[in-house]
């Protein structure tokens, strides 16, 4: 007994080193990225990404907010994105889950065999640029930012497996005190599978935040452009004035645009950093139970 203590205790040793040095490794490139984005731009060129900046400077957020009212707008937009589509996108997703995963439901292998073909083949890029703007009219609207991700194949499967753990009981007994299903679902199934809905709740929100294809494709109005495109602009007109500078001779100051791009990075990640926390112990559970019954 004594020896096999000593053995777990050594496993346990070594198992929380390895978790350690993984922790580090995956911290390591944050830090990086929040030190540089308080370095110089002379020092980003010239010594690269340090773990303690050489000279303080903000001249990269000083950059990034040289117009306030901009950028407070396009995150304002993605605020409203985001929340919007993880509330349509879970709820849907959970109810299309659900649906498919009942064996009372005639079509449900029809049904899932679909959503599954399309996980497998598209039709493409150019002709769905044209279904959204020339049938469904999605040029410079709020809907063309939450419709193409609003469903994904992966999150219907681990809220699917979540359905499959509750018993058929909990669903018998809502029937025979005359709950209706769609009662049935919002009062007895939702409440049970909430570390799945926390697990696809995240990644739905991350997809939204982050996003910037969708608002390119389909949005030129400023009031409807979300932060990650705005940013995107941003520094991109930087290196177009940068690279004019050079090719005219025309004296200017150079830009920050390392240490802009590393500002950027840090203001969008930081919402999501104090999000984390809240839900994780939910992703951890939700993606094991995912594994496990997938």
């Amino acid at each position: 007994m004594r020896h096999r203590s000593k053995d777990r205790a050594l496993f346990q040793v070594l198992g929380y080193l390895y978790l350690g040095c993984l922790s580090l490794a995956c911290l390591l490139p944050l830090w990086l990225i929040f030190s540089g984005s308080f370095s110089s731009e002379e020092d980003v060129i010239r010594h690269g990404y340090e773990l303690l900046p050489r000279n303080l400077s903000v001249a990269g957020y000083k950059m990034m907010f040289e117009a306030p009212e901009a950028i407070i707008l396009s995150m304002t937009v993605s605020v409203a994105l985001t929340a919007v589509g993880v509330a349509c996108g879970v709820f849907l997703t959970a109810m299309t889950a659900y649906v498919i995963q009942r064996r009372d439901f005639k079509y449900r292998n029809v049904i899932s065999f679909y959503i599954y073909l399309t996980s497998v083949f598209t039709g493409g890029l150019v002709p769905w640029y044209i279904m959204m703007v020339n049938t469904f009219h999605m040029r410079n609207n709020f809907l063309a930012l939450i419709i193409p991700l609003l469903f994904n194949v992966f999150y219907i499967l681990i809220m699917k497996s979540f359905f499959r753990s509750i018993p058929d009981a909990i669903v018998e007994s809502g029937k025979i005190d005359g709950a209706g299903e769609f009662t049935i679902f919002l009062k007895l199934v939702l409440p049970i599978a909430k570390p799945g809905l926390a697990t696809i709740s995240l990644f739905i929100a991350l997809a939204y935040w982050n996003d910037w294809f969708s608002a390119m494709l389909f949005i030129s109005r400023d009031n409807l452009i979300p932060l990650q495109l705005f940013l995107y602009n941003l520094v991109n007109k930087a290196e177009a004035l940068n690279n004019l500078a050079g090719k005219t001779g025309i004296p200017m100051t150079e830009l920050p645009k390392e240490t802009v791009k590393l500002s950027m990075t840090v203001l969008v990640i930081t919402p999501i950093m104090f999000v984390y926390p809240f839900v994780q112990r939910y992703v951890v559970s939700g993606v094991t139970l995912g594994a496990v019954k997938g």
